[in-house]
C-alpha cells in the first residue's frame, strides 16, 4: 500500500455490499483509469467499519478522510475532488448531530471515541482478500514467535495469566480450557472454530471473518501447537456466503505461502483447516450440538462431562472456541499478557464486540473495553434513540439475556455483572427498545425464536417452552388471568434448572427479566386489558371523537374491510366487531379525530 499516493478504502461487509458498495469500487477504478491515475491511487474493498448505520462507508488514506453514506454515483466527484483537486467533498462527510458540523477524521466521531479495537483490529484497514496485507499488520507473527521461542506450555501460561475468557457467551477461561485439552493424551485432537452465529440482531463474528479471516486462521494454528493437534475445523453458517468465501481465499493464501498445511515455516509443526457449513440452527451455537452437526448428526447436546476437552469431535480431545475468542490470541502473544489484563474489569479482562441493533442513531459494530457502562454504549457511541424517543430496556445476551432498564445504564459491562443484573453477555448482540415497544410482546417474540430452535431432546425445553409462549400469547391477546404470572414464574424456575443445556437453561431470561423490571405491563396486560405502547394489537381500540370529526370521509375510504361508517360532514363511527385494528384510518385524519385507546 505503501507504494500508492493514495488508498481509498471500501467497506466490503455484508451490510455495506447490500446498499452497492461493490458497484462503488468498480466505479471508483473506472473513473481513475478513465484519468490514468491507477498507479498511482489504490481502490481496496475492505471488511467491516462497524458503522452501519452510515454505510456504505470509504476512507481515503493517508489523510483519513471519513466519507458516509456514499452512493455508486459518488465515484466521479470523489476522483475529481479529492484525488486530483485535493479537496474533501463535504457533503459525505458525518455530520455530528450535536454540533451541526461536518467531521472529517473518525477519531474526532462519538461513534469511535470510546472503542478500543483489539479483535476488530483489521477490520477496514486491509484487503482480506490478501494475506500480504495481513502480514504487513503482524499477521502470523504470533505464529512465529512461538514456534521459534515458546514452549506450548508458555503460551498456555500467558493466555491464563492474559485472564482471556470465552467471548462466545460462557466466559471460561480460554488457557484453562487449552491446558485440559493438552493434558489429555491421544493420537489425534482438533482445533474447533463456532462460527454458528444464531442470535437475532448479532454479526459480530461475520463480520470479524469477512474483514480479518487470517487472524482466526492463526489462532487456531496456535491452539492447535498447543495442544497438540495438527487438523483445525471452522463450523460456519451457510448462509454467511461473503465470510465462506473469503475464509476459502485465506485459507488457500495460508497454505500456499506455508502458513497451513505440512512443515508450518520449517519448524515441523503441521496444522491444517477446513470448513463444515451449518444450517443454522440456533442449538448448534452448543458446542455438543456443533460437534454433533459436524459429525453428521443431529445437532443435539450431550451431558457434560466428558467435556469436549476431553472427549470432543470423533471422541477425541477438542477446543471449541468461537471467531472472536481466537481473534484475541495472536494479540495476546504479540503485546503481551499483562498488556492484554490492563484493559477491563478484574474478572473481565480485554475488550468486547457487541452489535448494537434495535431503536438506536448508530446501528453498527462496536468493541469496547470491559468496564464500559450501558449508558456510554446507548448514549454516546450509540448516539441515544431514534427520533428522540425515550430509553426503555436494551436486551444483552440475545434471545437467551434478558431486558435490562434505565436503573442498570451505568453497571460496568463485564460477565459478573449483567449476570447479576438478571441478563448475560451472550456472544454479543445488544437490542435497544424505546417507549413504544411492549415488553410482555417481546418476552414472546425471543420465546417464540428459542421455541422454533429448540433440537427438542429434552422434555423441559421441548414442552415447557412451548407452555410459557402459550401463556404469554393468552396475555398478549387480553385473555389473560392473574394465576398466569404465578405459573409463569414457576414454570420458567422448572425450565432453567431442568434443562438439558444453555439453551433451555437460559430460555426463560427475557420473562424473568421483564416480569421483574416490567411487572406493571403484565399486570395491565392482565387486569386493565392495556398495552401501554400500543402494541398488542388484540388489546387495541380505535375510535372516533365525535368532537373533531368533521365526516371528510378519509378514514372511511382508507379502511381495507369498511369497519367505518357515517354520512359525509357528520360524525363517523367505527364498528369494533370488524376492525382489524390496523391504524389506516389514524394514519389518514388530519383531524386528531381518530383515538387510539
Amino acid at each position: 500500500m505503501a507504494d500508492y499516493k493514495y488508498d481509498i478504502l471500501v467497506c466490503g461487509g455484508t451490510g455495506c455490499r447490500a446498499t452497492e458498495s461493490e458497484l462503488l469500487v468498480s466505479n471508483l477504478k473506472a473513473e481513475l483509469k478513465t484519468l490514468q491515475l491507477d498507479s498511482e491511487v489504490q481502490v481496496v474493498s475492505t471488511g467491516c467499519f462497524g458503522f452501519c448505520e452510515k454505510g456504505p462507508i470509504v476512507k481515503i488514506m493517508p489523510d483519513n478522510t471519513f466519507y458516509t453514506q456514499v452512493n455508486a454515483s459518488d465515484a466521479a466527484e470523489i476522483v475529481s475532488e479529492h484525488i486530483v483537486k485535493g479537496r474533501k467533498v463535504n457533503r459525505l462527510l458525518y455530520l455530528d448531530p450535536v454540533e451541526n458540523k461536518n467531521v472529517a477524521d473518525s477519531k474526532n466521531m462519538d461513534f469511535y471515541k470510546k472503542q478500543l479495537r483489539v479483535a476488530l483490529r483489521n477490520c477496514g484497514f486491509i484487503n482480506p482478500e490478501n494475506i500480504e496485507e495481513s502480514i504487513a499488520r503482524d499477521g502470523y507473527s504470533a505464529l512465529g514467535t512461538i514456534l521459534q521461542s515458546i514452549t506450548p506450555e508458555g503460551v498456555i501460561d500467558i493466555l491464563k495469566k492474559s485472564g482471556l475468557r470465552g467471548r462466545g457467551g460462557g466466559g471460561f477461561p480460554t488457557g484453562i480450557k487449552w491446558e485440559m485439552a493438552r493434558k489429555n493424551n491421544a493420537d489425534q485432537k482438533y482445533v474447533v472454530c463456532n462460527a454458528d452465529e444464531g442470535d437475532p440482531g448479532a454479526f459480530m463474528d461475520r463480520s470479524i471473518l469477512e474483514g480479518d479471516p487470517h487472524s482466526v486462521l492463526e489462532a487456531m494454528a496456535i491452539c492447535g501447537y498447543c495442544i497438540g493437534a495438527t487438523k483445525g475445523l471452522i463450523y460456519i453458517r451457510a448462509e454467511y456466503p461473503l465470510a465462506i468465501k473469503r475464509l476459502k481465499v485465506a485459507i488457500g493464501q495460508a497454505r500456499e505461502y506455508g502458513l497451513l498445511g505440512k512443515n508450518i515455516l520449517d519448524f515441523g509443526f503441521d496444522f491444517d483447516v477446513e470448513l463444515r457449513y451449518g444450517a443454522g440452527a440456533f442449538v448448534c451455537g452448543e458446542e455438543t450440538s456443533l460437534i454433533h452437526s459436524m459429525e453428521g448428526k443431529r445437532g443435539e447436546p450431550t451431558v457434560k462431562p466428558p467435556f469436549p476437552a476431553e472427549s470432543g469431535f470423533m471422541n477425541k480431545p477438542t477446543i471449541v472456541n468461537n471467531v472472536e475468542t481466537y481473534a484475541n490470541i495472536p494479540v495476546i502473544i504479540n503485546k503481551g499478557a499483562d498488556w492484554f489484563a490492563s484493559i477491563g474489569t478484574e474478572k473481565s479482562k480485554g475488550t468486547k464486540v457487541f452489535a448494537l441493533a434495535g431503536k438506536i442513531n448508530n446501528v453498527g459494530l462496536i468493541e469496547v473495553p470491559m468496564g464500559t457502562t450501558l449508558r456510554e454504549v446507548i448514549f454516546e457511541i450509540g448516539g441515544g434513540i431514534k427520533n428522540g424517543k425515550k430509553f426503555k430496556a436494551v436486551q444483552t445476551g440475545g434471545p437467551s439475556g434478558g431486558c435490562l432498564t434505565e436503573k442498570h445504564l451505568d453497571i460496568p459491562i463485564d460477565f459478573d455483572n449483567l449476570i447479576a443484573a438478571g441478563s448475560m453477555m451472550g456472544s454479543g448482540g445488544m437490542i435497544v427498545m424505546d417507549e413504544d415497544d411492549c415488553m410482555v410482546s417481546m418476552a414472546k417474540f425471543f420465546l417464540e425464536f428459542t421455541v422454533e430452535e429448540s433440537c427438542g431432546k429434552c422434555a423441559p425445553c421441548r414442552i415447557g417452552n412451548k407452555r410459557l409462549f402459550e401463556i404469554l400469547t393468552k396475555i398478549t391477546d387480553g385473555k389473560g388471568v392473574k394465576q398466569d404470572l404465578t405459573d409463569l414464574r414457576n414454570l420458567c424456575n422448572v425450565i432453567k434448572d431442568t434443562s438439558l443445556c444453555g439453551l433451555g437453561q437460559t430460555s426463560p431470561n427475557p420473562i424473568l427479566s421483564t416480569m421483574e423490571n416490567f411487572w406493571h405491563e403484565y399486570v395491565d396486560h392482565i387486569e386493565n386489558h392495556k398495552c401501554e405502547a400500543a402494541h398488542c394489537r388484540a388489546l387495541m381500540k380505535y375510535e372516533i371523537d365525535e368532537e373533531n370529526c368533521i365526516g371528510c370521509t378519509a378514514c372511511a375510504r382508507a379502511c381495507p374491510v369498511a369497519a367505518i361508517t357515517g354520512s359525509k360532514k357528520m360524525p363517523h363511527i367505527i364498528n369494533q366487531a370488524i376492525c382489524i385494528k390496523c391504524g389506516a384510518c389514524m394514519e389518514k385524519c388530519k383531524f386528531n379525530a381518530v383515538i387510539l385507546k
